[in-house]
């Protein structure tokens, strides 16, 4: 789609803008909204990436939000594929003639908190925001109720300054990105026909040096994943002689060593992501209750192939899984295994790096170095987020956020002068990118 570009404000008066957003993104604005929303309709809203385990129910949290939208002024509906798993969409309409469209997105449902015991910087409640020092820890800080208090505070800031946008913005608020997508992106994409010009995710993208410094890359693709299931199949003896069977919890015990050193087959991308393709266990289980005084012979285990590449197929990750198995069997006599798709687990494949002179990477980037005076640094993020399903289908797509790419499963926490920082540079973007006519 070819677009007509808004004229650009004048140099004074976009300062005159620029200093307005600034003063209103507050600590405690955005300290307020964060904590209005770590606990709303959790843990409801906790979504395991298990296709085994039932989905979360994010529908406190959508409510919550969807009240923001609607006091900052935006029409707002609420699309849903399954009961309890509402969608938000928040419309800002443009005021001009210009037909461009931003999508601004963030998801709604969390990673589970596990043990609240192991929760020592909350009091052992996960959902308590905690405030020490330039940190607020709880689940969801990071990844992304944080990020997504960034996204509502932007918002206000153009609304209570008297900003009036020549584009269109839409705030879209996915359920179901802890899973892939399928009530969430893929659904709106999909079925719903959610369309726009332009897409910027909120996700984490932070970093922390030792030293204390920090800043926020901007991704410009994403790597894929894939669940993989193996089970080894031996023979079963009494554990008075173990030495006459083929122990299967064993033998896996072998092979997730093996495992883990298997090259993949791919061709290197121009950014080649945090980590490279590969695989790592995250459920083993073998023997059966009541069955102690025999080794087992069964013993299945689930695999995460990560950091999955451009071009990486779901047949090509599976046929070299597959190889390694296959040599390991052939030096084991008794012992067979199977390799195969974990059932219900989607394979979400790499996405390709969009061009750092393509909107709306191009004048993020401006922006960020204008707000923190050193460029940003543009990557390939490992995690999974709804970038990938708007990349795929063709939008020019990318995130950035405050929160750390790569936050801890307990203690998630997450930074307020990079969270306040974050929130001045989504603004002016938004403001940049949809232009400005008259206050």
């Amino acid at each position: 789609m070819i677009v007509q570009k808004s004229k650009p404000r004048p140099p004074a008066a976009r300062t005159e803008l620029r200093e307005a957003i600034r003063s209103f993104v507050t600590e405690q604005r955005w300290i307020s909204i964060l904590r209005e929303l770590v606990p709303a309709g959790q843990p409801a809203a906790e979504n395991p990436l298990d296709p085994d385990m039932p989905p979360g129910r994010e529908e406190g949290i959508a409510l919550v939000v969807a009240a923001r939208l609607k006091e900052y002024g935006l029409a707002v509906e609420m699309p849903t594929k399954r009961e309890g798993r509402p969608n938000v969409i928040g419309t800002l309409p443009g005021h001009g003639r210009d037909s461009r469209v931003l999508i601004l997105n963030d998801h709604l449902d969390t990673y589970p908190a596990g043990d609240p015991v192991q929760w020592t910087k909350t009091g052992g409640n996960p959902y308590h925001p905690t405030r020490d020092g330039d940190f607020v820890y709880a689940r969801g800080t990071s990844d992304t109720r944080g990020n997504l208090a960034c996204t509502l505070l932007a918002v206000e800031a153009l609304q209570r300054t008297g900003i009036r946008l020549a584009g269109t913005l839409k705030c879209v608020y996915t359920v179901d990105e802890e899973k892939d997508g399928p009530d969430g992106s893929i659904f709106l994409l999909d079925e719903y026909g959610l369309r726009g010009d332009y897409e910027i995710t909120c996700e984490p993208t932070g970093w922390t040096r030792p030293d204390g410094s920090w800043g926020m890359d901007i991704a410009v693709a994403n790597s894929g994943h894939f669940l993989i299931q193996i089970e080894t199949q031996g023979s079963k003896t009494h554990i008075w002689r173990p030495d006459t069977g083929v122990n299967a919890v064993a033998e896996m015990a072998a092979l997730v060593g093996v495992l883990e050193t298997t090259t993949f087959t791919y061709k290197p991308a121009k950014l080649p992501g945090g980590t490279p393709p590969l695989l790592t266990p995250v459920r083993i289980g073998g023997g059966l209750p009541g069955e102690m005084q025999f080794t087992p012979d069964r013993c299945k285990a689930v695999f995460a192939a990560v950091g999955l590449l451009p071009g990486m197929t779901e047949e090509s990750v599976l046929r070299d899984v597959t190889a390694v198995v296959d040599s390991f069997v052939g030096q084991r006599p008794g012992l067979s295994a199977t390799v195969s798709r974990f059932p219900n687990a989607l394979f979400v494949a790499g996405t390709s790096e969009l061009p750092e002179e393509v909107e709306p990477a191009a004048t993020l980037a401006r922006v960020y170095s204008e707000v923190l005076n050193v460029p940003p640094r543009f990557y390939r993020k490992n995690a999974f987020n709804d970038t990938i399903r708007f990349s795929e289908r063709g939008f020019p797509a990318i995130t950035f956020g405050p929160g750390e790419d790569g936050w801890p499963p307990v203690n998630e926490y997450i930074r307020i002068k990079k969270s306040i920082a974050a929130t001045e540079i989504l603004a002016v973007t938004i403001m940049d990118l949809l232009g400005v006519v008259g206050r």
